[in-house]
């Protein structure tokens, strides 16, 4: 039902807030905006998945497991794509996703909404300690 109601609601209200947009700035001006609003997070996403890249490999480099940079990579690609969807709510989604500092709070929020699913029990974690002999 979730899942539904993200993907008939969400395009519905972007285009009514689009529409919106426009008959105040009108047409051309609301297409540069979304066109202006894609670059600019393109360009973002670049530079965030960069310097992030830049990290995982000085951290391997370093002998450290890059988890948490990991999954900033994983975070800035879903706001790069985000930011190429058209539309005001989905490009502050990709904000909050691109943006270091709000990443983080995303992040913390990300890793307390995952713990309680493991007090839950509604997610299990395994784990496989693989041996010379298992190749």
């Amino acid at each position: 039902m979730r899942l539904a109601l993200l993907f008939i609601g969400l395009p519905l209200l972007e285009l009514y807030i689009l529409i919106k947009i426009g008959s105040h700035l009108g047409p051309f001006l609301t297409i540069a905006l979304i066109i202006f609003s894609g670059l600019l997070g393109l360009l973002l996403a670049r530079f965030e998945g960069l310097r992030t890249l830049h990290q995982i490999r000085q951290n391997l480099s370093q002998g450290i497991l890059p988890a948490e940079e990991m999954l900033d990579s994983v975070l800035i690609f879903a706001g790069g794509v985000l930011f190429v969807v058209p539309g005001v709510i989905t490009d502050c989604a990709a904000l909050v996703l691109l943006i270091p500092f709000t990443r983080t709070i995303f992040k913390r929020w990300l890793r307390r909404r995952f713990d309680r699913m493991v007090a839950k029990g509604n997610v299990r974690l395994q784990y496989h300690r693989s041996t010379p002999d298992d190749y």
